[in-house]
């Protein structure tokens, strides 16, 4: 199935994983770690990210973080690490304080690659036309997507001081998605958090719920929906957390159930969580203190396990 998705969206899953070397563009010392502008290249397409260094490197764990939406193009890495919008999506500088080496690029059309910041109000076409452009030539932009994120992990798994093994990614909303997509096609990739993301389609369809430019994928939905996608991630370990009153992750308890199968016959059942709360879409601080918590005790359990990637 893993295989199957990756056809139809056009990743080759095949391709050997070649280093991405990278720029440094402007290096910023922050309390517990270092922050540096990095620019790398991703299929001809220059990136911009931050990379956050804690202050000991040794054999570290690695995280790919991507940011969310909201609507907000002229928002992305910036976000992540608590430079601009709101301090509750600020994952990057906790996770660096804690051990983790972070990366956090701009996804195509946020922040620095947008192709045109002249014109107010603009983002939403220049979003719109990436994603018809590619439509127009059987192309998609999730392929995109995916791509410049492998091209992260990648990044990440050459880098010196970084254990390969213990490699995670991690999103809200836009960002879930995106993690959902990644998690079960990379599998580099040992632990992810997907936050208010875990909709199927045919729960987004039957409710009018807006779809992500990147998951309109022709033909998808008629053989395929997001529970194929957890069950490609299995037996590797993720948390979805959801809101009871958020539309965006409306079924993840449905979505749960229906992976739940392959991650039992694989026998890490309890490598599926699901954190639901009160409330709707947007992060609290619970969720946010939980994720990070999440994070650091799996991979305190990856590290002791010595586990393998499959």
């Amino acid at each position: 199935m893993r295989q199957e998705i990756a056809g139809m969206i056009g990743i080759e899953l095949s391709e050997p994983a070649l280093n991405v070397e990278y720029e440094v563009l402007e290096s910023v010392q922050e309390n517990g770690y270092t922050r540096h502008c990095i620019e790398y290249d991703s299929y001809g397409d220059k990136v911009s990210a931050y990379l956050l260094f804690p202050e000991i490197l040794d054999h570290n764990p690695a995280i790919l973080i991507h940011h969310q939406h909201n609507r907000e193009h002229h928002l992305g890495k910036s976000e992540v690490c608590g430079l601009a919008g709101d301090p509750l999506q600020a994952f990057g500088p906790e996770l660096a304080k804690k051990g983790f080496v972070v990366l956090a690029p701009d996804s195509i059309c946020f922040e620095d690659r947008r192709k045109d910041t002249s014109v107010q109000g603009f983002d939403f076409w220049q979003h719109f036309d990436e994603m018809c452009y590619r439509i127009l030539k059987g192309d998609y932009l999730m392929k995109k997507v995916i791509n410049d994120a492998m091209s992260g992990i990648t990044l990440l798994s050459h880098l010196d001081g970084v254990n390969p093994k213990r490699i995670g990614t991690l999103g809200h909303s836009y960002g879930g998605n995106t993690v959902l997509f990644l998690s079960a096609l990379d599998q580099r990739i040992a632990y992810s958090c997907a936050s208010g993301s875990a909709c199927t389609f045919e729960n987004r369809i039957k409710n009018n719920v807006g779809i992500e430019m990147a998951s309109v994928i022709p033909n998808f939905h008629g053989k395929y929906d997001i529970y194929d996608l957890v069950s490609c991630i299995a037996p590797r370990r993720l948390l979805l957390v959801s809101g009871e009153e958020d539309k965006d992750s409306r079924d993840a308890s449905y979505i749960v159930e229906k992976a739940s199968s392959i991650y039992g016959k694989l026998d890490a059942l309890n490598n599926l969580q699901h954190n639901q709360y009160p409330g709707g879409h947007a992060l609290t601080k619970e969720r946010f203190c939980d994720i990070i918590e999440w994070l650091c005790a799996n991979n305190n359990e990856i590290k002791n396990t010595g586990r393998k990637v499959l």
